[in-house]
């Protein structure tokens, strides 16, 4: 039996279901298959940072997720049993000034929920066994719950399926990297009676010697504890029993007695890690997403965000090369940016001094810093805007085009994201966010300088949508022009009078019409 499919998405996870609701939302024929049986039943990752909330957002469920999240405030920070001090977690410049604490299982609902009002479920306990490339197709094999083969061939074939991904293994893809070593991960989801209360707005880290700890308050009662500690018995794999979660929340805590009394549905579990990432993302027809394509250990809790950054990424530079609205070099940056972004985060996680077990130095010399640096407001607010991913960008891309000039030193560069500030615009105040959209470029116009009509002839000649808003964001804006990217980030800065720079990039990138 045969099919034929726009694309097929392999894996029903949350990368795999952000990547399908881009596509949809973009008209782009998409099936979603996966092995298991149903979304995960396991909690697993536990929060998601402002970036991907807007990532959300322009999926269309940030609402729900919002709903049934608990936003986080703060995080306390305890050094060798003491408190050191309190990281506020709230930015300016965006709809989502904290993070939310949330599950995996709830966030693969809700993403499902999201799918589901686009088209077609997941085909669920359908397996990829075998793709084939060809120059203008793939081949993919599926054995169906009864056993069953069928072959679907399709343009585009995406890997979301984890870190055993088929597509990689069968293209002969490396997935360069290293294990690491002497460093495991145990979790357990638990209510505690110990010193310290249960907020649900208040993340809590503990550093002591030869142990990290995270404790997070989880949306259904209860903490999330997760703990570092180094790794004596690799070939251990069982979950944690209490009386071990309950001796590291105490050596962590500074030795205050602990209870645990796990929470229902039990979980618990015990991981190892590997840093890893593909040589390449892109190979002809099929691409590497989330797990598939990067791997690291859980310090920062940047593995799910990140994948669904990539999957925002990729959406809409695939629907627009599908439809004929883009060149093919267009899909080449989502392997360069993203990949850049994974090495980016494996470099800043090895250097992490916060979530991996200390020896005794490491200790004294946090024990020392932490008080002052979480003291300086300009300290707290870098720590905070680094672990919301608003400063994760693309200026090294060959999309990113342009230079900063002028505005000041926090307008952005190309390759930024655009912070969401308050503007006016022709029908009024509006938040810059509010003009942006998903489904197209959106041509900024700042200032008084510039002619609308002249860059609305250039921009309806392309295949793409652009939209063209020009705004104001204080009385002394000067008249420039931002080419921002459906996801967000600045493609050109140029000046406002320069047609000939908006021109050649659009024609780089874009197919123009007729």
């Amino acid at each position: 039996m045969s099919d034929i499919r726009d694309v097929v998405v392999i894996g029903g996870g949350p990368t795999g279901l952000a990547l399908a609701i881009a596509l949809r939302q973009y008209g782009v024929d998409t099936t979603v298959v996966d092995k298991e049986p149903s979304t995960k039943r396991e909690p697993r990752a536990c929060v998601i940072w402002q970036r991907a909330l807007e990532v959300l957002r322009d999926l269309g469920c940030a609402d729900a997720f919002m709903r049934r999240g608990l936003p986080l405030a703060r995080t306390e920070f305890h050094v060798g049993g003491r408190l050191a001090g309190v990281q506020p977690f709230a930015l300016a410049d965006t709809a989502f000034p904290r993070p939310l604490a949330i599950e995996q299982d709830d966030i693969e609902s809700l993403l499902l929920d999201r799918l589901r009002l686009l088209g077609p479920d997941v085909q669920w306990s359908t397996e990829a066994v075998a793709v084939r490339l060809h120059d203008e197709a793939a081949d993919v094999d599926l054995r169906g719950p009864d056993g069953r083969t069928r072959t679907v061939s399709c343009r585009w074939v995406v890997s979301c399926e984890g870190s055993h991904s088929l597509v990689r293994k069968t293209l002969g893809i490396a997935f360069e990297g290293r294990q690491r070593v002497n460093l495991q991960c145990v979790q357990m989801n638990a209510k505690a009676d110990w010193k310290h209360p249960r907020l649900d707005d208040t993340n809590r880290i503990f550093i002591n010697h030869g142990v990290s700890l995270i404790a997070s308050p989880v949306p259904r009662g209860g903490t999330r504890f997760f703990g570092f500690r180094p790794d004596p018995d690799p070939l251990r794999s069982t979950p944690p029993e209490v009386a071990e979660m309950e001796e590291l929340v105490t050596m962590a805590a500074g030795g205050a007695d602990v209870r645990l009394t796990p929470t229902s549905p039990y979980w618990a579990n015990r991981s190892r890690f590997q840093d890893r990432v593909a040589a390449t993302l892109r190979q002809g027809r099929a691409l590497l997403v989330g797990d598939s394509a990067h791997l690291w250990a859980p310090i920062g809790g940047r593995g799910l965000n990140t994948g669904l950054r990539g999957a925002h990424n990729l959406g809409w530079k695939l629907a627009a090369v599908q439809h004929g609205w883009a060149t093919d070099a267009l899909l080449d940056t989502y392997g360069h940016e993203q990949r850049r972004t994974a090495l980016t985060v494996i470099r800043h996680m090895r250097r992490n001094l916060l979530e991996v077990p200390p020896n005794r130095p490491t200790l004294a010399v946090l024990g020392l810093l932490m008080p002052v640096a979480l003291r300086s407001e300009h300290a707290a607010r870098r720590g905070s805007v680094f672990l919301s991913d608003f400063a994760s960008g693309h200026r090294d891309s060959p999309l990113s085009s342009g230079r900063a000039f002028r505005g000041g030193p926090g307008a952005p560069r190309p390759g930024d994201r655009v912070p969401d500030f308050a503007c006016s615009a022709g029908t009024g105040p509006h938040s810059l966010h509010g003009l942006l959209s998903y489904q197209r470029w959106s041509l900024l116009l700042t200032g008084a300088g510039g002619s609308t009509s002249a860059l609305r002839e250039i921009t309806e000649r392309y295949a793409m949508p652009i939209g063209l808003f020009r705004f104001r964001r204080t009385a002394d804006a000067t008249g420039d022009l931002l080419l921002v990217r459906p996801d967000g980030h600045v493609g050109l800065r140029a000046r406002a009078t320069d047609h000939k720079a908006l021109a050649a990039y659009l024609d780089r990138w874009l197919v123009r019409m007729g």
